[in-house]
């Protein structure tokens, strides 16, 4: 089957997933907070950034390599990390983990995924970044870090824009609770999603195995439906807490989450490697501005490499982000609508669509490297 020609864009990946996956985990994976307005402002932000097209260049070879946190690169994207990414798709963490070392692209495990680090061992090569949300107990911290390092994962990711649980809604409507489980309107949507529910079968219901192995099960069922085990453990971390957690993490170090140019200013001098411009697709707070919208100012308050992400649905949307200044581009969500729509294919697939997308419309934009894309911004008039 020729998959470009069946799936040529994101959008057919996201269209097959919602087919095959069962719709309250659909409605954990595709939702946000709210009106769920963030997601229309990082859209119409994002479709406000304009290139000049360009005529009479000749023929436009596009290098997409790049340099981000002194490694080499063949592509400026990278796999974010997302919670219960296996209750998405079975197995997704390794599916993911494995592409990316494949790839040579950066693999984010989460916190709250449903594998610990120690189950991907291996399966991300070089590239494991491990993303925290930060444990009160300074002892679980470290054993944390310990664990994360001795599986492999060189970059820590703190994320910063978490400080309690959001409300959710449109997943709350959905059903699904933490830990999961299955009420008999759940498992009829289950029932007609085949091949999600025997990839399930075999690898167990998804749980957030780390922060399993630190939690007193008698407290969960106290916790609010869009909540789950991470919130009996984590604090609202400020930058006594970065001290803290840069002092004990030897690695790169990254925020995830900031918004505001203070902040950026601050975590240089704090010992922070790179910022990462992010306003959580919506996930958390509804009244938050769109993550391109903030970029520029971020990046002209640090001199630290920045990475963005949030609503990306294309690689001319990682193109923009580029041109407005950030190094580097995640995305979550997007990679797991392929695995829900290809399984395994999913992700090359997905990765190959994002390269022809950037290259096409490099070529169209006279841009034959990535440093050159802000010089083919419009301003308009």
């Amino acid at each position: 089957m020729d998959l470009h020609a069946k799936y040529p864009a994101i959008s057919d990946l996201k269209a097959r997933a919602r087919r095959r996956i069962p719709h309250f985990v659909w409605e954990y994976l595709d939702s946000a907070t709210g009106s769920e307005s963030v997601t229309a402002r990082n859209r119409a932000a994002l479709d406000r950034v304009l290139f000049r097209p360009a005529a009479l260049r000749g023929e436009i070879v596009a290098d997409l390599a790049t340099t981000f946190l002194g490694r080499a690169f063949p592509v400026p994207f990278g796999i974010a990390p997302l919670g219960m990414s296996g209750l998405v798709w079975p197995e997704a963490e390794i599916l993911l983990a494995r592409h990316a070392a494949r790839a040579g692209i950066p693999y984010g495990l989460s916190t709250v995924a449903t594998r610990t680090p120690e189950d991907l061992k291996g399966a991300q090569g070089d590239q494991g970044w491990f993303q925290m949300y930060p444990p009160r107990d300074p002892g679980i911290r470290d054993d944390m870090l310990a664990r994360a390092r001795g599986a492999g994962f060189h970059t820590l990711v703190l994320t910063v824009d978490v400080p309690a649980a959001s409300r959710r809604e449109r997943q709350t409507r959905g059903g699904l609770v933490q830990p999961p489980r299955l009420t008999p309107r759940l498992a009829l949507q289950v029932a007609r999603c085949p091949a999600w529910a025997m990839g399930i079968r075999a690898s167990g219901m998804p749980r957030m195995r780390l922060m399993d192995s630190y939690a007193d099960q008698e407290k969960l069922g106290r916790l609010p439906s869009t909540a789950h085990v991470g919130y009996l453990l984590r604090a609202a971390p400020d930058w006594d807490y970065v001290a803290g957690l840069r002092e004990a993490w030897t690695g790169p170090f990254i925020l995830k989450g900031v918004m505001e140019t203070e902040v950026a200013t601050r975590a240089e001098a704090e010992g922070v490697d790179a910022i990462w411009v992010s306003n959580h697709a919506g996930r958390q707070f509804d009244g938050a501005p769109a993550a391109v919208d903030v970029l520029p100012e971020i990046r002209a308050a640090t001199g630290l490499p920045v990475i963005c992400d949030s609503g990306i649905a294309g690689g001319l949307d990682i193109l923009r982000m580029l041109a407005l200044g950030a190094d580097f581009v995640m995305m979550g969500r997007t990679w797991h609508y392929a695995l829900g729509a290809l399984g395994r294919k999913g992700p090359a697939h997905l990765h190959d669509m994002l390269v022809k997308d950037m290259t096409s419309n490099m070529a169209q934009i006279g841009a034959a490297r990535l440093d050159e894309l802000s010089g083919r911004r419009w301003s308009g008039t």
